[in-house]
């Protein structure tokens, strides 16, 4: 792991439990958000009506965990003041759980579309398309939250690569639709909301890339939003 931090290293060992608490509050919101994508997937692949009203349902959750969760850091803000290392560890997790709560947001697309998908004649959906790239984009998730848990910039610039083969698979996809609602128009209202779900993982990979650029953020104080990988790591080096 490379960890250049020392967030537990305060003269208030108060101030180093709020900064641990926040950091798991963090990674307990990723979790429930993981699991919703998952869950979310299923419901879409399986025709599960019930599993898809709880993905729905559980995006209140996530909301509610974003809330607090930035409360927690104004409160931290204006009470501690903190600076270097500290303060880029609250810019970074009020990043992160803003993207956490819009990965929550596509998961919940992927409920909704599910619930819509699952009335419809067996025959008519057509979802093999998105089994592969919805296991890519939770391994991706799952990546970039195991990097944020154990601060580690090399699995989180393996993440942001990762990023381009999901983006390629979305347009693979694209295609193959477009392909099917031209042969047969009566496809074309189906073969429509399979793309949103294709558009919702793809978005929920672009988020996952986000929290690993927060990583090298936190980690190393660059800040490589729109960056290239290889100007990333050379930014890393100097």
């Amino acid at each position: 792991m490379e960890n250049d931090l020392h967030l537990s290293q305060h003269i208030s060992k108060r101030f180093n439990q709020e900064l641990e608490e926040v950091r798991n509050q963090v990674l307990k919101m990723g979790g429930l958000v993981e699991q919703q994508v998952s869950d979310g997937l299923i419901a879409l692949l399986e025709a599960d009506e019930i599993l898809a009203q709880k993905v729905v349902d559980t995006d209140a959750q996530v909301n509610a965990m974003e809330v607090e969760i930035d409360e927690t850091c104004t409160e931290i803000l204006a009470r501690r003041q903190p600076a270097a290392s500290d303060l880029r560890l609250m810019v970074s997790i009020i990043k992160t759980i803003t993207d956490l709560e819009r990965i929550g947001d596509e998961a919940e697309k992927l409920g909704k579309n599910a619930l819509k998908l699952s009335t419809k004649d067996s025959s008519a959906r057509q979802f093999v398309e998105l089994r592969h790239l919805g296991d890519g984009v939770k391994k991706m998730l799952n990546r970039a939250l195991n990097a944020y848990a154990r601060l580690d910039v090399a699995e989180a610039l393996d993440v942001i690569q990762s990023d381009k083969i999901i983006n390629q698979e979305f347009d693979n996809i694209s295609r193959l639709l477009v392909l099917k609602m031209m042969e047969d128009p009566r496809e074309i209202k189906n073969a429509l909301r399979i793309s949103w779900c294709a558009r919702a993982l793809e978005r929920i990979g672009d988020h996952s890339k986000n929290i690993c650029e927060y990583i090298v953020y936190l980690v190393k104080g660059k800040d490589v939003r729109h960056t290239s990988l290889d100007d990333i790591r050379k930014q890393i080096q100097s």
